[in-house]
């Protein structure tokens, strides 16, 4: 009964090609669906709703948070993949799933944690790195969850941040997908190159910049930073002014230029005003969504949490929180093959936004 697969286009990941690192006795559900069974049951899924997406503790409850983000990135990718028939169940995990990397306090914080990493590990942070690793090695008390490696290469590569007007497959091996990630670390001294393996990934890919480049500039409008005034002619004139628009405007454009073809794709002049619309946003919303006072307090936040709980991992201190909150749990594997920093470095990212800033203030006595 859950096997409607039959119609999906040729170009589509079909589930009996689904293949996961370590071989699982099947049951009545196909690989991806159950995929989105164990994804949403995670404690981690539950920690979206108080994970930044770019504006944080501003007190007004209709800005999105991670979760909303997520819930959007999913029905929107889902829309384009039911136009181009290509495999619901699969897009649908990787949207979920495909931000679970994020640390608290969103990119900033995430680009607090890569100077962490790169300093004391010579490894980047990168969220998109960080969701892999928290299903290989963090879930399910540091078993792992197991997920199929078309999710995690799809959560791996979704990387929205790097916008393109066309996206193509690239075909791997489960090797090939764990070398991707162990490369991505050393991001910061070689280019990578992170294309999915699926057109599932792919649509996701681009779906993540059609989801928060129209939502972020609806957030940003309600809490007064830009007057929808502002937004550039050509963007309104080709895009439109307002989310509900820009989203219509986008995915109608990418169903109409990938429809039975092996690759997602937007015309170029949508593409040009969906390039305008994100660095405009970066301009006007992601540069001025954090004051330099806030900045500096959040540097001391993140810091002054990692380097209390490495001096106490350093001397074994188990009546700290960083062992009755998170190692006492733990697998053994998981304590004894990882450094010490890259143990801290885990706890903080999984937190949510108030836990760190609860956190904080146990540690300095505010």
């Amino acid at each position: 009964m859950f096997n409607k697969e039959e119609n999906l286009s040729l170009y589509a990941t079909l589930s009996k090609d689904g293949v996961r690192l370590k071989e699982e006795e099947n049951d009545f559900r196909p690989i991806f669906y159950r995929d989105i069974d164990r994804i949403i049951n995670f404690a981690s899924f539950t920690r979206y709703r108080n994970k930044t997406q770019v504006f944080s503790f501003y007190g007004n409850d209709n800005v999105q948070t991670r979760m909303m983000h997520v819930l959007l990135v999913s029905k929107i990718a889902r829309t384009i993949g039911r136009a181009l028939n290509l495999n619901e169940d699969l897009i649908e995990a990787i949207a979920l799933s495909h931000d679970i990397g994020h640390s608290p306090i969103g990119h900033v914080g995430e680009k607090i944690l890569n100077e962490i990493s790169i300093r004391d590990l010579d490894e980047v942070f990168m969220h998109n790195i960080f969701g892999v690793r928290n299903y290989l090695f963090l879930e399910h008390d540091g078993k792992g969850a197991n997920l199929s490696i078309q999710v995690m290469d799809g959560i791996l590569c979704h990387n929205g941040e790097m916008l393109s007007n066309i996206y193509h497959p690239k075909k791997k091996t489960k090797e090939m997908f764990l070398k991707d990630y162990y490369d991505a670390y050393k991001m910061h001294k070689k280019k990578i190159e992170l294309t999915p393996m699926t057109l599932e990934g792919c649509v996701v890919k681009l779906t993540d910049v059609i989801s928060y480049s129209g939502r972020d500039l609806e957030d940003a409008i309600r809490l007064n930073f830009i007057k929808r005034e502002e937004i550039p002619k050509d963007i309104k004139e080709i895009l439109g002014d307002n989310n509900r628009d820009i989203v219509n405007t986008l995915v109608c454009d990418v169903i109409e230029n990938s429809k039975d073809h092996n690759y997602i794709k937007l015309s170029e002049n949508i593409y040009n005003a969906l390039l305008h619309l994100v660095k405009f946003n970066y301009e006007h919303i992601y540069n001025k969504a954090n004051t330099k006072e806030r900045l500096a307090y959040y540097h001391d936040v993140f810091n002054t949490v990692y380097d209390y709980y490495l001096k106490d991992l350093k001397n074994n201190n188990h009546e700290s929180r960083i062992y009755l909150n998170y190692l006492n749990k733990m697998d053994n594997e998981y304590i004894n093959n990882n450094e010490k920093a890259r143990i801290v470095i885990d706890y903080i990212a999984l937190m949510t936004d108030e836990y760190l800033i609860r956190e904080y203030e146990l540690i300095t006595n505010k």
